[in-house]
């Protein structure tokens, strides 16, 4: 059966809501404005290529009463305006997914203008709160070093999650390089925890909530990108895919 799917994950959300999880935005975790006596899930999507995959995705969560993160880059494939308004009046949290210091090869001083100007260009649209670094696996600088030299609070950002969640508590898990299990390719969306599940199929995450596996505190960081709501998109993400993962296999070694 194929992964990657709209109605895969429309299953993996209805069997979220029937284990009793309740939907949480990143800003709704930091802030504590939810049921803390109820297990939760926080959706974080990273919004990295294909725009208009992400406004699919946030019609469907919003069609099942479910709102989640969007984490968008600030690149021209990316940054579309009227995509990131429909993905608000859904109901959606926007953060800044920012790649500053792989951007400006390693110049600190460029790299937190560079981070700086693509803020005040999403606080146009939405106030910004949570940040993530995206990783960026052809450049060699890892942009959450820029953290070491500068303080991203002082821009009232509540979290950076690599550094603000401890994922000894909250179960993390992602789709990087269109995979749950592809380490292989994924050198930095990864965190230190003391959880060890192993998926290779959604319906595997799925199985594993029906027989209550799984943690009562969950991020998944979904890529819109890479599900399909059609044959003939499936088949071609497969492609660009498995053609990007063959090169990430080369870059990373």
């Amino acid at each position: 059966m194929k992964d990657f799917t709209h109605n895969t994950y429309k299953e993996l959300l209805e069997t979220l809501k029937k284990q009793n999880y309740q939907f949480i935005t990143v800003e709704e975790y930091f802030t504590s404005t939810y049921n803390d006596s109820k297990p939760f899930i926080i959706m974080r999507h990273d919004v990295d290529r294909r725009p208009n995959s992400s406004l699919e995705m946030a019609k469907l969560e919003k069609s099942m009463g479910i709102k989640a993160t969007y984490y968008f880059r600030i690149i021209y494939q990316t940054f579309k305006p009227n995509i990131i308004k429909e993905i608000i009046n859904l109901g959606h949290e926007i953060g800044y997914h920012y790649e500053s210091l792989a951007e400006t090869n390693g110049d600190y001083e460029k790299a937190i203008k560079d981070f700086e100007l693509n803020l005040d260009r999403l606080n146009k649209f939405y106030l910004i709160k949570n940040i993530a670094m995206h990783g960026r696996p052809t450049s060699k600088w890892d942009s959450r070093l820029l953290w070491n030299k500068y303080d991203y609070k002082k821009y009232g950002i509540l979290s950076e999650p690599y550094f603000d969640i401890d994922f000894n508590e909250v179960f993390y898990t992602t789709d990087a390089g269109r995979a749950w299990d592809n380490e292989a390719i994924n050198l930095r969306d990864k965190v230190d925890t003391k959880f060890d599940f192993s998926f290779t199929h959604t319906n595997d995450i799925i199985k594993a909530l029906k027989n209550k596996e799984l943690p009562n505190k969950i991020m998944i960081n979904i890529h819109p990108e890479h599900w399909a709501k059609t044959n003939i998109e499936w088949y071609k993400i497969f492609i660009v895919r498995k053609m990007k993962n063959f090169i990430k296999k080369l870059i990373i070694g």
